[in-house]
């Protein structure tokens, strides 16, 4: 039972670490430096029990494999990089979305994921363009 219990709390490590929802082979990457031989089955199944367990939810966007977050965070939508596919947080929230709805329906509940570059990414391109046009 003790390696069960450590595994879990290199998951738990590595998510709080990188503070944005992690895929499963991110999180078993991540974990790997606290315990060297965590499989991905092994992953996954401390993903399903963490979840069950409600210390961390699933993110879901649409076509894509489910991340994984600490619960706890309040309200919040999610950026996905269109060059790196990381996710990452976003504590903002437009509000009201009732608005938005068609007239006679009733909004209980919503999510919104913005799409883009990352500053990581940014930087890459920019130090790119740089180096092409020096070339």
């Amino acid at each position: 039972m003790e390696r069960s219990t450590r595994q879990r709390q290199a998951i738990r490590t590595a998510l709080e670490a990188a503070g944005r929802p992690l895929l499963p082979v991110e999180i078993q990457l991540a974990a790997q430096h606290e315990v060297p031989a965590l499989g991905l089955a092994t992953v996954y199944r401390n993903l399903k029990q963490l979840v069950e367990s409600d210390e961390i939810q699933p993110v879901e966007l649409p076509g894509e494999p489910p991340r994984y977050e600490l619960r706890g965070h309040k309200h919040h939508h999610h950026f996905r990089c269109r060059d790196c596919q990381r996710v990452f947080d976003v504590h903002a929230c437009p509000g009201n979305m009732q608005k938005l709805a068609p007239r006679g329906f009733v909004v209980d509940d919503h999510e919104l994921t913005l799409y883009g570059s990352c500053s990581d990414c940014r930087q890459q391109a920019r130090a790119a363009t740089r180096g092409s046009a020096h070339a």
